[in-house]
Formats: C-alpha cells, structure tokens, sequence
C-alpha cells in the first residue's frame, strides 16, 4: 500500500513559479507511473505530467516548457516545479502513484495564479 502526501502550494503571480512535492511513503517499489494531476473549478481532471519508473517524462502539451517533473529517490518525493505560471493553471493538484494494483491518489494541493 502506498500514501502520498502533497504540499507547495500557494499563491502566486502569472509569471511566477512554485513547486510542489508529494511525499511517497508505503510500499514504494510496486509504482510503475507517478504523476501529477490538476483539476479547476467547474472541469474535469487532467493529466499534467507523469514520470515512470525509467525516469520518461510525459507532459499536458499546455505546460510543456514551464513544467517539469522529477524524482528524488533517496528522498522518495517527486517533484513539479512549475514555471511562468499562468491563471490558466490556478487549479487543484494532486499526486498520483500507479501500480499493479490500481491508482493512489494525495489530497490535493491548491495552486492559485492571480494577479
């Protein structure tokens, strides 16, 4: 069983930056695929940007370039360290942990871009 446990986020001016970490703690071996998800208010949940157990990034066409993913192993924490935010991207995010089994998911960190 894996538990994850988001913080970072915050308030921030378009063009500012933040990042978030999701603390991963439990059985951290079984995760294929760790990704951060994003979801604003009145939409769906989207995929943001995933990382697998190679190191392969995979990213939301909208934040490639400002976004980036990645992990610590020692620390067991992955990262999104986001760039030149836009009040586009004020949403929600969560961590997300995939394995064998199915899909673990953080309670979500608050991301709010305004000026």
């Amino acid at each position: 069983q894996v538990h994850l446990m988001e913080s970072g986020g915050g308030s921030v001016q378009p063009g500012g930056f933040l990042r978030l970490s999701c603390a991963v703690s439990g059985n951290r071996d079984s995760i294929n695929v760790m990704g951060w998800y994003r979801q604003a208010p009145g939409k769906q949940r989207e995929l943001v940007a995933t990382i697998n157990a190679e190191g392969t990034t995979n990213y939301l066409d909208s934040v490639r370039g400002r976004f980036t993913i990645s992990r610590d192993h020692a620390k067991g924490t992955v990262y999104l360290l986001m760039n030149r935010l836009k009040p586009d991207d004020t949403a929600v995010y969560h961590c997300n942990a995939r394995d064998r089994v199915g899909d673990t998911w953080g309670q979500g960190t608050q991301v709010t871009v305004s000026s």
